[in-house]
C-alpha cells in the first residue's frame, strides 16, 4: 500500500469509501445531528480533502474529526470493509501533533498520565468520591465508591488464565473483577492477576500514541507465559488485542492472539456453571458496548453467558452507541449528552414501565448511563449472584 503526505493516511483505505451512505444510520453523532459532516462520510471527505487536495486543518475540519466518538458502528455496516477506525485514529494523531490545532483541553494529558500510576489513581478517585458526599459536584455524576473492597489477587503462581484488571476498573469496579475470579474457579480454573495498570486506551483515542505504545509494553511484561488473558471491560479488551498493530512487533502481535473478553471464555465451559434455582427466572436489558459489538465482535458470548441465568429484552436502537466514547462523555459533554438521550429513550421503551436491570460489560458506558440515572450492573456480577458457588 502507498502512503501520502498529509493526514499521513493509506491511500488506499482512504479510497475504499465509495460514498453509499450504509454507515449513517449506525452513526450516532450524525444520527442527532443529521449533519453530513459527523457523519463517517463527511469525515473521510474531510480526510481525502486535507490528503489528496492540499486543504488545511481548519477549524470547521478538526471540528468535524474531533467529535467521532470512534463507537466504529459504520465498520460492521459498511459493504466495502472502509477500515474507518483505523482512519480516525490517524486523524485524531495527526491533530494532536499539532500544538496549533489540539482540540483536547490541557487537563486531559494530566489526567491520563494519572491513569499510568495505579496508586494515585486510587487515592484521587477516594478524594472524588468523598467530594461528591459533601455536595462539591454540581453536576450530575455517576457515584464513585469510597471503597472498593480488596485488590483481587492471583489463585495461583502458575495460572490458567489471567485476569486483566485495569486501572479505572481497579478503582471503581472491583466488584466485577472478584465477579469473574467467581466465575473462573467454578469452573475448575486458576487465575493470576495482572496489577493495576492502564491499557493505553483513552491514550490512542485522543492520539496520544507514544503515551499508549508506552502503557502496552508495561502492560505486556505484567503478564508473561502463554496463559489467555481475559478482560472485563470492553474498552480494554479491544485495546489489548489491538497492541499487535499499535506496536507493530510479533512479540505484541502473540500477546494480543492471547487476549479474549472474558465471556469468549466462559461461553464454552457455561456447563460448570449451574444457575441458582428460583420460583421466576429474571428478564434484563442488555446494553452492548460498541468495543464489544463492533470492535472485538464479542457481544454473542456475552448475550450466552447472561443468559445461562435471565432472559433478555433487546432495545430497539440495533446496538446504537450510548455516547460514552471513553473520554468523549467529558470532551464533548453537550454531544454526549444528546447521544445518551436516545439510548435512555430506547431503554425506556424497552422497559414497557417494568422494574428491568441493564447490564453492561464497559466500565465507561455504565458510568455514562448511570450518571443520566440508569441502573447498570456488569454481567459478570449479575451473572455470579445467580449461579451456585463451587470449589473447583
Amino acid at each position: 500500500m502507498s502512503v501520502v503526505t498529509g493526514l499521513d493516511l493509506v491511500d488506499d483505505q482512504l479510497a475504499s469509501c465509495v460514498g453509499c451512505g450504509l454507515c449513517l444510520p449506525h452513526c450516532p453523532t450524525y444520527r442527532v445531528t443529521g449533519q453530513e459532516r459527523h457523519s463517517p462520510r463527511g469525515r473521510i471527505a474531510v480526510m481525502r480533502a486535507v490528503q489528496w487536495e492540499g486543504q488545511s486543518l481548519d477549524d470547521d475540519a478538526v471540528e468535524s474529526l474531533s467529535t467521532c466518538i470512534q463507537c466504529r458502528g459504520c465498520e460492521p455496516a459498511c459493504p466495502s470493509g472502509v477500515p474507518y477506525g483505523r482512519l480516525i485514529e490517524g486523524a485524531k494523531i495527526a491533530i494532536e501533533s499539532d500544538p496549533s490545532l489540539r482540540q483536547n483541553p490541557r487537563w486531559l494529558r494530566p489526567a491520563l498520565r494519572m491513569l499510568g500510576h495505579h496508586r494515585l489513581l486510587l487515592v484521587g478517585s477516594r478524594i472524588l468520591a468523598l467530594a461528591q458526599r459533601i455536595g462539591l459536584f454540581r453536576r450530575r455524576w455517576p457515584r464513585l465508591p469510597l471503597r472498593g473492597g480488596p485488590a483481587l489477587r492471583s489463585s495461583a503462581a502458575d495460572p490458567d488464565v489471567w485476569i486483566f484488571t485495569g486501572c479505572v476498573m481497579d478503582a471503581w469496579s472491583r466488584p466485577s473483577h472478584r465477579a469473574a475470579a467467581v466465575l473462573i474457579e467454578t469452573t475448575g480454573s486458576t487465575f493470576g492477576v495482572s496489577g493495576g495498570g492502564c491499557c493505553g486506551a483513552l491514550h490512542a483515542h485522543a492520539g496520544l500514541t507514544a503515551d499508549a505504545r508506552r502503557l502496552a509494553l508495561s502492560i505486556m511484561r505484567s503478564m508473561p507465559g502463554s496463559a489467555p488473558i481475559l478482560v472485563d471491560s470492553a474498552g480494554c479488551g479491544a485495546a489489548l488485542k489491538d497492541y499487535g498493530h499499535l506496536l507493530g512487533t510479533s512479540a505484541a502481535a502473540e500477546f494480543s492472539a492471547r487476549v479474549l473478553d472474558v465471556h469468549e471464555w466462559l461461553a464454552p465451559r457455561l456447563d460448570h456453571l449451574i444457575p441458582v434455582e428460583t420460583d421466576r427466572r429474571p428478564t434484563v436489558i442488555v446494553q452492548e458496548p460498541c468495543h464489544l459489538r463492533h470492535v472485538q465482535r464479542a457481544h454473542g458470548p456475552m448475550r450466552e453467558v447472561v443468559a445461562l441465568v435471565a432472559d433478555i429484552v433487546d432495545t430497539d436502537d440495533d446496538g446504537l452507541c450510548c455516547g460514552a466514547g471513553g473520554a468523549f462523555s467529558m470532551l464533548q459533554p453537550e454531544l454526549a449528552a444528546r447521544v445518551r438521550e436516545r439510548k435512555v429513550a430506547a431503554i425506556d421503551r424497552a422497559r414497557a414501565d417494568r422494574q428491568l436491570m441493564v447490564v453492561s460489560a464497559n466500565p465507561g458506558c455504565a458510568q455514562h448511563l448511570g450518571a443520566a440515572g440508569v441502573d447498570v450492573v456488569h454481567p459478570l456480577e449479575f451473572v455470579a449472584d445467580r449461579i451456585v458457588r463451587r470449589n473447583p
